[in-house]
Order: structure tokens, then sequence, then C-alpha cells
């Protein structure tokens, strides 16, 4: 709050500034314009006592062009009355001509001079007159000292300036409110961090002003994701405590047997127990890491545009199916137009290839793998020509460690939930149903356009 103080202080002193030396221009110009008319007041009414006699121009000074003068009682005077060759009829010798004497309709000249060592302010009038016995131009100049504008001038941007500082002070104070107003949200935010327990990752609430509701929601997303990779972490470890406890246990008692066996044939039956166990606890583990992974990627890995079709095409290229069941054939269904989605390529292979290893373990020849667009909507799918799991098991598949029928007890049926959170994570949707006499598991993300970035 302070720096904000400071920053808005900062603000208002610039401006400050800004005004002042604004009200002090106003200032003298309005000064200016004031005086300005006083001494052109003075000059027309000598210019208007001047009479023509005996062919030649008589000045009678009025008292009133005087009168006008001394309302600045502090500032000097001077002025000439001058014939158009220049020859002084009355007043003063030093007061000086402008440089370009007055023409044109207006014949007046206001000028700055110096008045005895002092700046003073000038104005020259031109009379002309056309009479028989005298045609010409007669110059009036009336001048005077700038005290009485100066005061004025500063009279003025002080007024300008008092009314400025108590404006200031006003929008000071209520800038102090306002701020300590809009900063409370963020005390209350700090404090509510403070004291909460470092395992509580429930949203805060966002009823706070717009700004700061802007913090506070990506302050909830973040540990929204947090909560995420948390709860990953001890689903994790706690399926990983449950699942290998039965199968560690159980190769721990096959290799016993197999060492207490003295009969060849007897400890090859174990050996072959033992392999049998180790080969499920190794597929458990493979899938335990993917659905550990795939969580992580999609919470921090950035989507980017992705090919299905490259997806699919990866996935027949490992040739995993070659080692897993060499007996299954395997096809490869994909059109010439790319079907594009907007995920993240890592994690679409592992619910590919998980897909793919479901329908190898527990599906019939032929297995195809497949990428279709229909309409907005882009489908990575496996299909195989088995009927599949009877439809109240479909209904619970997806979730974790889900045995069915099929499975006859070597998995640990993670494979479909991985494929149901990428599906999830990128805003699409994992379902199962029978094609054509086949039984597909489809992937169905939304499509994005080939010019989006």
């Amino acid at each position: 709050m302070g720096r904000v103080m400071l920053g808005v202080l900062a603000l208002l002193a610039a401006g400050g500034i800004i005004v002042a030396l604004a009200s002090l221009a106003y200032g003298k110009q309005a000064a200016r314009q004031s005086f300005d008319r006083l001494l052109l007041g003075a000059a027309q009414d000598i210019a208007e006592s001047i009479k023509i006699t005996d062919g030649a121009p008589i000045v009678d000074l009025p008292v009133s062009a005087f009168s006008l003068l001394s309302l600045a009682v502090d500032d000097r005077i001077s002025y000439a009355v001058r014939d158009a060759k220049g020859a002084l009829l009355t007043g003063y010798q030093e007061a000086p001509t402008p440089t370009t004497p007055p023409q044109g309709p207006q014949s007046i000249v206001l000028f700055d001079a110096a008045l005895q060592g002092e700046d003073a302010r000038f104005v020259t009038k031109a009379q002309r007159f056309a009479e028989r016995d005298y045609a010409g131009i007669v110059y009036v100049t009336v001048g005077q000292t700038l005290r009485a504008r100066n005061a004025l001038a500063f009279e003025l941007t002080k007024t300008a300036l008092i009314g400025m500082s108590i404006a200031g002070l006003v929008l000071i104070a209520s800038a102090y409110f306002v701020i300590r107003s809009a900063m409370r949200p963020l005390e209350d935010i700090a404090t509510d961090l403070s004291t909460r327990d470092p395992y509580d990752l429930t949203p805060m609430s966002t009823k706070a002003p717009s700004e700061v509701a802007v913090i506070v929601t990506a302050m909830n997303q973040f540990m929204r994701r947090l909560d995420r990779q948390v709860g990953a972490m001890r689903n994790l470890i706690s399926d990983t405590a449950h699942q290998l406890r039965t199968p560690v246990a159980a190769i721990r008692a096959h290799a016993e047997n197999a060492s207490d066996e003295t009969s060849p044939a007897q400890q090859q039956q174990s050996l072959e127990k033992l392999l049998k166990r180790t080969r499920s606890l190794g597929g458990l583990l493979d899938q335990m890491l993917s659905r550990a992974l795939v969580i992580h990627r999609t919470d921090n890995a950035p989507p980017e545009r992705v090919d299905l079709r490259d997806i699919a095409l990866h996935v027949i290229e490992t040739k995993d199916h070659d080692v897993l069941s060499p007996d299954i054939t395997v096809e490869l269904v994909i059109g010439d137009d790319p079907v594009c989605v907007l995920a993240d390529e890592i994690s679409l292979r592992e619910a590919a290839k998980n897909m793919l290893n479901n329908a190898l373990r527990h599906g019939q020849s032929p297995v195809r793998i497949g990428v279709t667009q229909v309409d907005a909507s882009a489908q990575l799918w496996v299909a195989d020509a088995g009927d599949g799991p009877p439809i109240e098991v479909q209904r619970r598949i997806g979730a974790n460690f889900e045995r069915f029928a099929a499975s006859k007890g070597n998995s640990a049926g993670l494979g479909l939930s991985i494929v149901s959170a990428v599906a999830e994570a990128f805003q699409g949707r994992f379902y199962m149903d029978c094609v054509d006499d086949t039984f597909r598991v489809t992937i169905d993300l939304p499509v994005i356009g080939a010019d989006h970035d």
C-alpha cells in the first residue's frame, strides 16, 4: 500500500506542478489583459483631447486618462505625444516609440520596453487628422511599470493554488481510503494463506473487486493443479501399496517353493508360476507409471497441435503388438486428410497404446486402430472382433484397478482408466460401443482448424 500511495502522491505532485505553472501563466495573461485595457483607455482619452488650432495639433491632457493609470498606485507612468515627424508635442522625451509605427484599422501597437531601468508596458495609438489646416497623424504613447500587474498575477496564482491545495488534500485523503479499501482483500488473502493448513488446497473466496478477483482466480487455478498433483501422488502411493502387496508376496512364495523343490519337474512348474507373476507385476508397474505420467503432463505440459493420424501410426510402428500378441492381426485405418486436436502428444500416445494393449489382451483378432472425423469431433479408436464385456461391466470400466471377467486375472485394469483421464484432460470423452459387429473403444476430442497456432 505504501508504494501505491507514493505513486499517487507523485502523480498528484506532478499534476500540482503543472497546474501551478498553468495558473501562473493564466494569472500573468489575465493581469496583462486587464492593465493593457487601462493603458489603451488612457491613450484613447489623450488622443481624443487633441485639437487642431491654427494648423497645429494642441493637446489638452484629460484628467480621466491619469485617473485610470493611478489605479496602480505603486507604478510609475510615462507618456508622449508626437507628430508625424516624431517631434514631441508634450510628455517625456525619453518615452520609447515602437519599432513599427501603428498602421491599419486598429492604429494601436502594444510593446514592452524599459522605464527608468524598470520593465514596463507601453501602448502607442495613432490619431489621424484630415482637416483643411492640418492633415496627418499624431502618435500618443502611454506606458506603465509592471508592479501592479505582477501583484495581480501573483494574487490570481495564489488563489488558484490555495483552491488546488485544498482539492489535492481532499484527493489524497480520498485516495488513501479508496486504496486501503481496494487493498483490504489482499490483506485478507495474505491472512488466509498464512493461517491455512499446509495441506488445505481448497479454493479461496473470490468475493473481491474485479482487479483482485483475477489474482484469487489464478491462485485457485494453481491450487487446483497442485491439488491434482498431490492427489495423483497420493493415489500412486496408495495404489502401489495396495496392488503390489499381493503380487510381491506371491513372487516371494513362488521363489521359496522353487528353491525348496527337489524334483526338476516341480521346480520347473514353480519357475513358470514365478515368471507369470513377474510378468503380471511388470505390466502393473508399467500401467501405474503411465497413469502417473499422463496426470503429470496434462497439468504441466501445454497443449499443442497434434494430428491423431500420427498417434495411430506411431503406435503401429513401435510394433509392441508383435511382441505381446504375435498371433493377432493389427490393422491401421487412417485417411489422407489431417485430423488435428489440441492436446499433449505423449499423453495421447500412452492412451492409444493402452487401448491397443487392452484389445490385444481381451479382444479377438483382427484388431484395428484408426482415426476418423465426424463433424467437429476427432475420434481415435481401437476395435476388435469380440463382443466386449457385459454392459454392467462397461459402466465400471475406467475406474482404477477395475477387473472384469475377460481379464482372466492377468490385468489390473488401469489401461482404460488412463484413456479416460486423457480424454477428460483435453475436453473430450471416452466411450465404448459396438460398431459393425466389432467392439470399439474411442477417444472423442474437439477438432481444431487448419489455421490454428
